[in-house]
């Protein structure tokens, strides 16, 4: 029979008081992965208030380059350049880089990574990835290497950045340009320089579920001064001052309360970052020790944003495959997510393109059948991870009988 938490969470005493089962949900709202962290809705409300009274709603405004000012300064980088969201800046960034042909990408990213390219007919060739890491193995990225290769996308996923020394090098000795999606890593370092000086470009993303949100939005960041030129006239139709077009462009602008909202999301920055840290110290503590549940551990030694808490669920271990214990979990109102599932390579169009491209992702294909990630930032308490952790070693306890009971509601 299930009892109620000092926590207010369910504590089941039976595998038979799961939801799944007709027992009582865990929480009694759902706990999402990526809920926004909201800063200070006073700071907020007083700029928005100001850009009303300036009358200046879009076209680089005060508070667009005042967000463009303080993104660099925090990054250490000679130009950021802000933009509507992150695949407008994946765009801009490809084609200010002159790309074509084919560009080595993971498949285990957001389709957005692929689609950028795709889009303005340029060929993903997805690479597979180091199953420690999850990130581009190197050594597989040169041997994909063709005449038709004219860059290298890597993407920091979760917040751990590519092998960026080793990429590089790949990158000078083919002539190829180098750019990362850096979407989940703003706040984070590789050897001690932060996230965003690396590369030919790099691209932030500011969307409502990142740790730093501006509603929408992202940026494209870099130390060459004539790449971060291109791009701004790139993003505002190619112009370079009124009445001058120099160049092939779009409207990829940020708006002025997007960049409010940046702002007061990165006044607010250093205290997503602690709760994010205790949470993750919270889930680390919790799920040590459950058979089959590995945790993706952060390098403390650098600096981390902590927004993706990432499990890895063997099933000849657990007893229990991911998705099972995905549908476990869901039935609490614990809305875990399957990234990125399942690939971009079995995604269209890419699975018409190239349907036996899994033949060489053997790592990218068992890692997607694997991670799950599971709620954390501002929303999540420490109290909700106890529950949530106390969850998943009780599911894995009683794996064989919640097995044959889902087998049976299958039937």
């Amino acid at each position: 029979m299930a009892t109620v938490s000092s926590e207010g969470g369910l504590v089941k005493s039976s595998w038979s008081d799961l939801a799944i089962f007709g027992g009582s949900r865990s929480f009694r709202q759902p706990l999402h992965v990526g809920t926004p962290n909201i800063g200070s809705p006073e700071r907020f409300f007083d700029r928005a208030r100001d850009i009303l009274e300036r009358k200046v709603l879009t076209n680089f405004g005060f508070y667009v380059r005042e967000f463009e000012r303080a993104l660099g300064d925090y990054l250490g980088v000679k130009h950021c350049i802000t933009v509507c969201n992150a695949t407008v800046a994946l765009e801009i960034t490809a084609r200010a880089l002159e790309l074509r042909g084919e560009v080595i990408v993971p498949s285990m990213t957001f389709v957005a990574t692929a689609h950028a390219l795709q889009w303005q007919e340029i060929t993903p060739v997805f690479c597979d990835i180091d199953p420690s890491t999850h990130l581009l193995d190197p050594q597989k990225v040169e041997a994909m290497i063709t005449p038709r290769t004219s860059g290298i996308l890597g993407v920091h996923l979760w917040g751990r950045p590519c092998d960026i020394e080793q990429l590089s090098e790949i990158a000078r000795k083919h002539n190829l340009k180098l750019f990362f999606d850096a979407a989940h890593a703003f706040g984070c370092s590789y050897q001690g320089r932060m996230i965003g000086r690396f590369g030919d470009a790099e691209v932030l993303s500011f969307h409502a579920t990142k740790v730093l949100n501006s509603f929408e939005g992202g940026a494209i960041v870099t130390n060459n001064d004539q790449l971060a030129e291109k791009v701004r006239w790139m993003t505002n139709f190619g112009f370079a001052g009124r009445d001058n077009v120099v160049y092939l462009g779009v409207n990829g602008k940020m708006s002025e309360i997007q960049a409010a909202m940046g702002l007061t999301s990165l006044e607010s920055f250093d205290t997503f970052v602690r709760h994010g840290r205790a949470n993750y110290h919270a889930y680390r503590a919790g799920l040590s020790g459950i058979p089959g549940i590995r945790l993706r551990e952060f390098d403390e030694l650098e600096r981390n944003n902590f927004q993706y808490i990432i499990i890895e669920v063997n099933p000849d271990v657990v007893g229990l495959s991911r998705d099972e214990l995905l549908a476990v979990l869901s039935a609490e109102n614990i809305d875990a997510r399957r990234y990125f599932y399942p690939g971009c390579h079995r995604m269209e169009p890419y699975r018409s393109y190239y349907p036996h491209a899994g033949l060489l992702l053997p790592n990218t294909e068992r890692i997607v059948e694997r991670v799950l990630a599971l709620p954390t930032g501002m929303a999540v308490s420490q109290e909700d991870i106890g529950v949530i952790t106390s969850l998943i070693a009780k599911v894995v306890e009683w794996a064989p009988q919640v097995r044959d009971a889902m087998t049976g509601l299958n039937k």
